[in-house]
């Protein structure tokens, strides 16, 4: 079978430069092409990221002579892709704009990007957790007036390192949960060498992050109604998130409580035996396992850890009683792979395994 033919609207920032890399030799997808700024547009590729390539691996030959193309011409674009990503930096109301308008030229759209989460019927996807939110689609494409064109999103990129730790124990009621995340500087689609304030030093905001941090997980363990996605109420999450100099992956301590604490050992197997949809369904970018639990008082640790799973996995470590909530644990995960490119990428996966992504 052919691939299906992706673009990646926002192809040269970090987050898209990451799309590129994933995206070389995947078993599904072919970049047939990328679109930017109109600062990018009628450049190759090579050109557009001379000087600020900061993937670990060469730019993929088979993009370094794609013509970049202006990221609002959607009608061209469409005419050459099946589906889209998205990792634009634009604000919020003109990224909407920007979906909605491929998704109206009945091209699909996978996003990064947050303008579209909000919305009740536009899926926002860990594919281990919420697959089933896949079913609103139907009523998100009758909103928009559309066939085969529609937007689903990836959460953010703080919540993803703890979040598929908390969902195998909601079924013992978690009431409280404290997040404080440690979050590289690749999540401002920052480098050492473009932010050198950040070595030796750590900062106490960013803007945005806890209120997404503590919001967006109600709608990913929310239920389907009516075509619409109903936000959880519990558990209540409170979060704090911090800028550490860290080149990549986010780190989270967690503390929480239950309606009905479960034993340690039972937290240990419902993370030993968790796997979703994507894992079932061998598809290509599906970790396994999903959660890895380190039995060092010392791990995980963001250096040697951050890459289980291909970047995919999340890392759990120094599970323990607390003093004023049941338990406490660590977890970890990449930022830039399964918090962002590498997220989205499985999204794609699973959409096509479930025949909404096809051939135009």
């Amino acid at each position: 079978m052919s691939k299906l033919k992706a673009g990646i609207i926002g192809g040269t920032g970090m987050v898209g430069q990451r799309f590129v890399s994933l995206l070389e030799n995947h078993p599904f997808f072919e970049v047939t092409c990328i679109a930017a700024s109109v600062n990018s547009a009628n450049k190759t590729y090579e050109e557009a990221v001379k000087g600020r390539w900061a993937m670990p691996a060469p730019i993929p030959n088979s993009v370094k002579t794609l013509m970049v193309k202006d990221a609002s011409q959607t009608a061209e674009i469409s005419n050459e892709v099946d589906f889209v990503f998205c990792a634009v930096d634009m604000p919020k109301s003109e990224v909407l704009k920007l979906e909605e308008a491929f998704a109206k030229h009945e091209t699909p759209v996978v996003s990064n990007n947050s303008a579209a989460r909000p919305l009740p019927d536009v899926p926002m996807m860990i594919p281990e957790i919420n697959a089933h939110h896949i079913g609103v689609i139907a009523a998100q494409k009758k909103r928009l007036g559309t066939s085969r064109g529609f937007i689903v999103v990836k959460p953010n990129c703080s919540l993803q390192s703890y979040v598929p730790a908390i969902h195998p124990l909601l079924e013992y009621a978690p009431t409280h949960i404290v997040a404080c995340t440690y979050q590289a500087i690749s999540g401002a689609g920052k480098t050492f060498e473009t932010w050198p304030e950040m070595i030796d030093n750590v900062i106490p905001f960013i803007g945005g992050e806890e209120e997404k941090s503590e919001k967006e997980p109600m709608k990913i363990w929310g239920t389907v109604a009516d075509g619409n996605i109903v936000n959880a109420l519990e558990p209540v999450i409170t979060s704090q998130c911090i800028r550490v100099p860290i080149s990549d992956g986010h780190m989270a301590a967690v503390f929480i409580s239950f309606k009905n604490k479960p034993s340690k050992n039972e937290i240990l197997a419902k993370w030993k035996a968790f796997e979703g949809k994507p894992q079932r369904l061998n598809l290509p970018s599906a970790p396994k396992p999903f959660l890895t639990y380190f039995e060092e008082d010392s791990r995980p640790q963001t250096k040697l850890d951050r890459d289980i799973g291909n970047g995919m996995g999340v890392a759990i470590g120094r599970l323990r009683e607390d003093s004023l909530y049941d338990y406490k644990f660590v977890c970890l995960s990449h930022n830039t792979i399964r918090g962002a490119a590498g997220g989205a990428v499985l999204i794609a996966e699973l959409l096509k395994a479930e025949d909404y992504l096809v051939k135009k």
